[in-house]
């Protein structure tokens, strides 16, 4: 099973994310993260999927996907693409352990956004397998609470998804 991300570029219009997760549902396919927002365009959004499966299904999948009415651009983004994932964690504190949470966020390049007596909330940002480093590290404080938002993603260069046909 690999990893792999699509780019959906579909109508901006009441009940088109239901059309597209549903035909995930419909055909078992799970999905790892999804990701939606309005685009440069405001008539479009962009569907940003994260998924595993092989070659197989992922080309089933994306010709699923193009049969949709309102999906106006499929494309699976490159592994060199550029992937980011933003991450808030909410970690217990002690006076001993507090600068020990503060150094980690540092050196993740994160940031405290909210701080009480007792707990504190990290604001992090990068690719998944960095999120998931610091995950991992923050578990032994106590993690009280967290959510990620799922992988944004664009392929590197001077193209954009409607200038590949």
């Amino acid at each position: 099973m690999n990893k792999f991300v699509i780019a959906v570029y579909v109508e901006n219009k009441f009940g088109v994310l239901t059309r597209v997760t549903s035909m995930f549902t419909r055909r078992g396919f799970n999905i790892d993260a999804l990701t939606v927002g309005e685009t440069e365009r405001p008539d479009f959004s962009r569907i940003t999927i994260s998924l595993s499966g092989d070659g197989y299904a992922r080309e089933q999948l994306i010709n699923q996907l193009r049969k949709l009415y309102n999906v106006k651009k499929v494309e699976v983004l490159m592994d060199d693409a550029i992937k980011r994932e933003l991450m808030l964690i909410k970690v217990r504190y002690t006076s001993e352990n507090r600068a020990d949470i503060i150094s980690a966020a540092d050196i993740y390049r994160g940031k405290v956004i909210d701080y009480t007596v007792s707990e504190m909330c990290v604001e992090v940002t990068g690719e998944p397998t960095k999120i998931d480093a610091f995950i991992k590290l923050m578990m032994p404080f106590g993690i009280i609470e967290m959510c990620r938002t799922g992988i944004v993603a664009l392929d590197r260069g001077d193209s954009s998804l409607f200038d590949k046909e």
